[in-house]
């Protein structure tokens, strides 16, 4: 009978704890059937490793968990699809030769070229769709162009009536001191009187 331990966590067994449960979250699995191999694995109980995950390990692979769980929708899509049309053959690329066998049937070859039909079809749907956009940006970026010419004119007309404005202002100003001078000049009463010596010297009232 196999030991329970009780003594710390290492970094290798933090590792491979992570490994193992990301790989169940990836395929579907249960994160407590992951703690029991684990713990199989490392002569501990399937609790000790269940809190060593979610106290410490799990905190440390966020980004894995996540891109795990990303992988186990794309491995359910895939299933999906090829449930929905199990005569369709597998391949691993588009581009990969279809090679004929002895047990192939004439219905499963069918279905695989009905499949790349509505594959190339799909694809000239985006493709025309892309070029419809296209055209829509470069007439967009044509508009942004014309209206940033219209607002560079509009700052320049804007400069130069607001040059117009202050030099009116300033012409407005010296009109009105220099009728503020002859009203002076025009109250200003001068008068002449005889100093002690018998010389003239004005006086302003």
């Amino acid at each position: 009978m196999s030991t329970v331990r009780q003594d710390a966590w290492t970094q290798d067994e933090d590792l491979l704890l992570a490994e193992v449960v990301l790989r169940y979250i990836r395929d579907g699995g249960t994160q407590l059937t992951a703690f029991e191999e684990v713990g199989k694995k490392l002569s501990r109980t399937s609790a000790a490793c269940g809190f060593r995950w979610n106290s410490y390990v799990r905190k440390q692979y966020k980004s894995g968990i996540e891109l795990a769980k990303k992988q186990r929708k794309e491995i359910k899509r895939e299933h999906a699809a090829k449930s929905a049309d199990p005569e369709i053959p597998e391949f691993n690329s588009i581009n990969e030769k279809l090679y004929v066998s002895d047990n192939m049937t004439i219905s499963a070859v069918i279905s695989y070229l009905n499949h790349l039909e509505q594959l190339e079809n799909e694809y000239t749907k985006l493709k025309d769709e892309n070029l419809q956009l296209k055209r829509k940006v470069e007439k967009l970026e044509g508009e942004v162009q014309l209206l940033g010419q219209a607002k560079l004119e509009l700052e320049t007309s804007m400069n130069l009536v607001e040059e117009d404005y202050r030099a009116l202002i300033e012409i407005m100003e010296r009109a009105r001191k220099m009728v503020v001078l002859q009203d002076d000049e025009k109250n200003k009463k001068v008068k002449f009187q005889m100093d002690r010596n018998g010389n003239l010297e004005r006086v302003e009232k």
